[in-house]
Parts: C-alpha cells; structure tokens; sequence
C-alpha cells in the first residue's frame, strides 16, 4: 500500500506517542508506545501484554494524536499486521533509534522486543 505523503508527514515530524491496539479473546488491549515509522512500516518496541496479545493475533491498530491543550489538530489511524521480530542485533538497532527520536538514553528498555507493523490501510483527519 502507499501511504499518503500528508499521513507520513504526521506520523515523522514530531516525537508523538502512538497508541498500539492489539486484541485477545475478542476483547481490545490499548497502550501507549513510544514508535518509528518509515516506508509504510511502524516499529515499536513491546513487552508484556501487548507482546502476548500480538503473538497470538497478530492485527493491529495504531494510532497517533497531536492536540493543543487537549483539543486535537489531527489524528491518524493506521490498520495493519504485526511481526514480532526475535532478532537482538535488529532490536537493539531499533530501539536505539527510537529512543534517540524521543531524547531517552540509547539502551533504555533494551529489554523489549521489536515489533513491526506493516500498513495494511491508513487515514488521517485535522480538526
């Protein structure tokens, strides 16, 4: 799928948290991560619930949020398929790119696995 020029922009030009939906037993799991996106993929660092839910179902929902003062400019919501990816030399590389986008020391949470989404459908709404 190509992703829209204006989705990329939002989801790149600030350190935003997004919001990782996974599911198990039909029932919805959502938690906040810290993430990368680039190239219709979205890297995330996991752990716990969200890494069990999505080794068991691996759909996806992502979302990201910018607002002002609790009044939101845009959303944007991305649908897709999840891989964990058990790789440490990958995980570290992307853990630390990640936690230089959000100004963390380079192995913080170096304890978590990546995940990759791959954009299956994006969409995205200013307000």
């Amino acid at each position: 799928m190509t992703i829209d020029d204006t989705v990329e922009r939002l989801l790149t030009e600030k350190p935003l948290a997004g919001f990782l939906a996974t599911a198990v037993d039909d029932r919805p799991h959502v938690a906040p991560v810290w993430y990368r996106y680039r190239d219709g993929v979205v890297e995330v660092m996991a752990s716990g619930r969200k890494l069990e839910n999505i080794r068991s179902n691996p759909r996806v929902s992502f979302a990201v949020q910018r607002a002002n003062d609790g009044d939101p400019e845009w959303t944007v919501t991305l649908l897709g398929t999840a891989e964990v990816v058990d790789d440490d030399e990958q995980a570290a590389k992307a853990n630390r790119e990640i936690n230089r986008k959000y100004g963390a020391q380079p192995d913080a949470w170096s304890g978590n696995t990546l995940v990759r989404i791959t954009v299956r459908t994006a969409s995205y709404r200013r307000y």
